[in-house]
Formats: structure tokens, C-alpha cells, sequence
């Protein structure tokens, strides 16, 4: 999970913070000691550390702070606004050319991620922006290149243009007439990496940007090596001028010290985050929601767009109208953890809830859990599915068989059903379309979150 170790040091660190009550200057210069030495142990750039640490320090140890009621909670709001400038204040859109299309040039090391990423970008764009990118082929070098890209750009519902090994330069003119005549208003040129920076790439990529002059360069690097992704970063920018970053396998990189430099040190944005393997895994980077995940404070709002572009709205519309008049079944919770699986792994859909993500620590949440539950319910017979009060001793003992799990999971599964109607009950307060609107909009997917408590490969901590 991103930021994990950060997250536990600074948490370590803020704790001793709150069981002080008053603060004095002492405190808060020891409190940053700590946090210094844990982002410097994030992989967090050196000198970027010293003056992170120095800016919170200075307003710490301010008036208003000593005499707050709560100095820790205010000496944690200051991290929280200190880390959100640090990784750029607020996120920055790309910008798009008034006359289409718009150019985006693709640029970075061999295995960054960057055919990869184009197909990314080209699918949010498609899907969330309804434009029409056109995914270009510059790499003439690494072998299967062109090949990778046509496989990406059909899964990414984006055509693909290519002229094999010609010059990159004369493709990427050549691509950009082309979009004109089709009515593509985005171009996306994958150009070449090398396993290193060399004289030959940049001057490879400086041709292709003085030709096409591209509205956007998108430097695409990969988290996961720290400080290295970082000075790749400065190189890159003194060279091409980037317009922004794109941040790969953020997901993997337990540190974050890539993330937390990479403004800092080349004055470039992170514009956009890559968080798996799947085309749709790319997220616009929101510096303030970042920062409220390392701080443990949860990204409910990242978690609702997920829920809003991932989850069936129609079924979500639906379910709110059984869970409003409280005739939820089986074959409802079967449909719910279907979308939540569309949502992508258990721990980060909780780890963006707040208050969960430090309960995770501890956790080992598979998410074959999911697997095991629906294989009880689809071992029951429709019936059964339909009409949960039917379900006496021998059934759950011929469920239990029939699912290869145990009795007492068929009876955990069954009171989770029960105790998720009692509590729709109790929820329930709007009454009428308005109130199964709002309702809706409130469990799109997530009304059906497993109980995982007991079950085989972790525990939850949250009784769901």
C-alpha cells in the first residue's frame, strides 16, 4: 500500500504529540525530528526533508498553536497543508490545445511504464472527457514496441497509428495530419526509452517536440525507485522543458519518497498517478487527498469517483430501492460483491475510508474472501437465495459441503444478511424517491462489504 511505512512513523510521531496535551517548543522540534527522519527513510530527497520540517517547525511553534485547546490536532493540520503544497498545492489539469488536436508527447526511460500509460491515458481521456485520442507509435526500437501498443490501444477502445520503422520525427508529423483528417482531437506519441539517459534519446526527443511543438510532455517514471525516479525527473526536465508527471506502480511503492520530491525538486506537477496493472487504473493526482492518506485521514472522495465511474448506476439505483424497503436477499449481496470487485483490491477501497487505514496495519485481507462467500451463496438453491428464513440446520450443513467452507462461516454469512437489514432499518430516513436517491448515492456498491472477521488468510478489525 503507498506511503505504508511513512504513514506508521508519522502516526508514531504524532501519537506522543497527543498524549502530551500542551505543547511547547521542545515537543514540536522533537516531533520533527521524527518526521524528518521518516521521510528521509521514505526515500523523501534530502534537502527537500530539511525544509519541509523547518517550515512546519516555524509554524508550530506560533502562537496560535501553543494556545490552541488541541495544539497536536493543530500541529497535524499544519503537516496536512505542508504536504499538500509540497506535492503541488492542487492538481493540475492538462491543457488542451484551442485548435484540436492536442499534443501529447510520452517520454521516459525503457520500462517506465510509458506504452503502457499511453493506453492509460487515452481511455480516462475516451471515457471520462469524450475525446478521441489517437495513440501514436514513435518507439521504432524496442522490439514488439508497435506490437505492445496495438494490443493496449484496442483494449483502450483507441485506434493506433504507425509507420514501422521510420523516422520518429516523420511519424509523429505524419500522425498529427492524420488526426485532422479523422477527428481525433488528442494525439498520444509513445516515443522511445533507453535503459539509461543518453545524448542519442534526448536529441531524438528534442527533435520530435521542436517539429510538433506538443501541448503537453508527459514524463512517465516509476515510483518505485525513489530517489532515482527523481533525478531522472530533473534531467529529463532540464532537457525537455516536461510539463508533468505521470507516477507509476504508486500501489507498490510502500515509501513514497518519489512522490513527496518530485515537485520539489524539478518545479513539475505529478498530474497523474498509475495504481495497478489494469488499463483503468490511472488517477488524476490530488496533492490534498494524498496527503490525507499518509496521515491516515482516509480519500472518501477519490473512493466515491471510483464508485461513480466503476459501479453499474443502474444496479446501484436498484439495490437502493430493496434497501430502502428493506427486501434485500442473497442473490442482492451476490449482485453487490460483484461491483465491489470491480472497485479492485478490498484494502484500498477500506484504506480510503477514514479512521481504517491504520486499523489495516496489522491486516491481511484476501480478497478470495469474496470468492468464498459467493461460493456459499451460489451453493444454495434460488430458492434459498430468495427467502434467507427457510434456511434450517440441514441446509447449511448441505450449503457448507456444497461451498467447501464451514458451517459456522454459512451462519456468519446469514447473520451479516440480518444484521445489514437491521441496519438499513435504522438508516432509513428520507422517504419516497429522494430518500432512495440519496440512499443510493450513499451505498453504490459498498451495502455488501464482506464480513471478514474469522475467515481464513485475515481478520477485520471493523465487525463488517
Amino acid at each position: 500500500m503507498a506511503f505504508e511505512g511513512l504513514s506508521d512513523k508519522l502516526s508514531n510521531a504524532f501519537k506522543k504529540l497527543k498524549n502530551k496535551g500542551k505543547l511547547n517548543e521542545n515537543d514540536v522540534k522533537e516531533a520533527m525530528r521524527e518526521v524528518r527522519l521518516a521521510l528521509l527513510e521514505a526515500d523523501v530527497n534530502y534537502k527537500v526533508a530539511k525544509d519541509f520540517t523547518k517550515t512546519v517547525t516555524e509554524r508550530a511553534v506560533g502562537q496560535d498553536v501553543m494556545e490552541s485547546l488541541t495544539p497536536a490536532q493543530m500541529v497535524i493540520k499544519i503537516v496536512d497543508e505542508e504536504l499538500t503544497n509540497l506535492m503541488g498545492g492542487e492538481n493540475e489539469r492538462l491543457e488542451f490545445a484551442s485548435k484540436p488536436p492536442t499534443v501529447i508527447m510520452m517520454c521516459g526511460l525503457q520500462g517506465s511504464g510509458k506504452t503502457t500509460h499511453s493506453a492509460k491515458l487515452a481511455k480516462m481521456l475516451r471515457e471520462k472527457q469524450n475525446r478521441r485520442p489517437l495513440l501514436v507509435a514513435c518507439d521504432i526500437y524496442r522490439p514488439a514496441a508497435i506490437d505492445q501498443l496495438k494490443v493496449v490501444g484496442e483494449k483502450a477502445g483507441a485506434p493506433v497509428f504507425e509507420m514501422g520503422t521510420e523516422n520518429p520525427v516523420k511519424i509523429a508529423k505524419k500522425a498529427i495530419a492524420h488526426a485532422k483528417d479523422y477527428g481525433n482531437d488528442v494525439v498520444i506519441l509513445d516515443t522511445a526509452g533507453r535503459l539509461h539517459i543518453d545524448e542519442k534519446l534526448m536529441n531524438e526527443l528534442s527533435d520530435i517536440k521542436a517539429e510538433v511543438n506538443p501541448d503537453e510532455i508527459l514524463l512517465v517514471i516509476d515510483s518505485m525507485t525513489g530517489q532515482d525516479a527523481v533525478n531522472v525527473a530533473k534531467t529529463f526536465n532540464e532537457q525537455l522543458e516536461v510539463t508533468g508527471v505521470i507516477l507509476t506502480k504508486l500501489d507498490g511503492d510502500t515509501r513514497g519518497g518519489a512522490a513527496l520530491s518530485v515537485k520539489a525538486v524539478t518545479g513539475k506537477p505529478i498530474k497523474f498517478a498509475g495504481t495497478g496493472e489494469k488499463l483503468g487504473d490511472l488517477e488524476v493526482f490530488h496533492p490534498d487527498r494524498m496527503a490525507s492518506r499518509i496521515l491516515g485521514m482516509g480519500d472518501v472522495l477519490t473512493l466515491i469517483e471510483e464508485a461513480e465511474s466503476k459501479l453499474d448506476q443502474k444496479k446501484a439505483e436498484e439495490m437502493a430501492e430493496k434497501l430502502m424497503s428493506n427486501r434485500m436477499d442473497f442473490n442482492d449481496l451476490n449482485d453487490q460483491f460483484e461491483q465491489i470487485k470491480k472497485m479492485g483490491p478490498l484494502k484500498g477501497i477500506l484504506s480510503k475510508i477514514p479512521g481504517v487505514g491504520k486499523q489495516l496495519d496489522d491486516v491481511d485481507i484476501n480478497d478470495r474472501q469474496i470468492d468464498w462467500l459467493q461460493a456459499i451463496i451460489l451453493s444454495m438453491t434460488p430458492e434459498e437465495r430468495s427467502n434467507p428464513d427457510i434456511l434450517n440446520p440441514s441446509r447449511k450443513r448441505r450449503i457448507a459441503a456444497g461451498s467447501g467452507r464451514s458451517v459456522e462461516e454459512v451462519n456468519r454469512l446469514i447473520k451479516q444478511l440480518h444484521q445489514m437489514q437491521k441496519m438499513i432499518k435504522q438508516m432509513k430516513g428520507g422517504k419516497g424517491k429522494k430518500g432512495k436517491r440519496k440512499f443510493g448515492k450513499m451505498l453504490p456498491g459498498l451495502g455488501g462489504m464482506p464480513p471478514m472477521d474469522g475467515m481464513d488468510g485475515g481478520g477485520n478489525p471493523f465487525g463488517m
